[in-house]
């Protein structure tokens, strides 16, 4: 997780990074019941948590609750997606539902493995270091839609990155 952080913090620039209250609380449970990544993100101090009293806020994520929570899962995505509703900023959501939700609301969503993409476009980043660091995410539990040694071959079969980016 801690390499995922460090890429995130170099890829969004000067860009601020929110999360919304319900990840917060996601991540603390996580933390509660032993996984250790969720601990540097709670304190990372360029992440934010928004907190809001607002209706629109509000409103929005209950809403998204209504569709998108199951057993009580999926509460944060429902608090990712309602900070895109009301502010319009980009989301990171890896999720599929959660993502279709986002297009049919017009939201601006981009996913986990999309950012890296970009990052290996731009020159950034390197396919051997972005390769290590989804490794590292799956053995930390983060979903992305492929298996362990899988990332090369799921961007170029879906088209994300060409042989020549590699």
């Amino acid at each position: 997780m801690r390499g995922w952080l460090g890429v995130l913090r170099f890829l969004a620039d000067d860009r601020p990074v929110f999360i919304p209250d319900v990840v917060e609380q996601e991540l603390i449970d996580a933390a509660a019941s032993g996984a250790s990544g969720p601990d540097q993100v709670l304190n990372a101090d360029w992440v934010q948590v928004y907190r809001s009293t607002d209706l629109a806020f509000i409103s929005a994520q209950a809403s998204y609750e209504n569709r998108l929570v199951a057993g009580g899962k999926n509460r944060g995505e429902c608090g990712v997606l309602a900070i895109g509703k009301v502010f319009g900023c980009e989301l990171v959501i890896d999720d599929s539902t959660a993502r279709t939700i986002a297009a049919e609301d017009g939201l601006k969503v981009t996913t986990t493995v999309a950012i890296l993409c970009d990052g290996i476009r731009a020159k950034q980043l390197t396919t051997p270091m972005v390769e290590k660091l989804a490794d590292d995410l799956l053995e930390n539990e983060y979903y992305l839609p492929f298996g362990e040694g899988g990332f090369r071959s799921h961007v170029l079969s879906e088209g994300l990155l060409d042989y020549e980016d590699l």
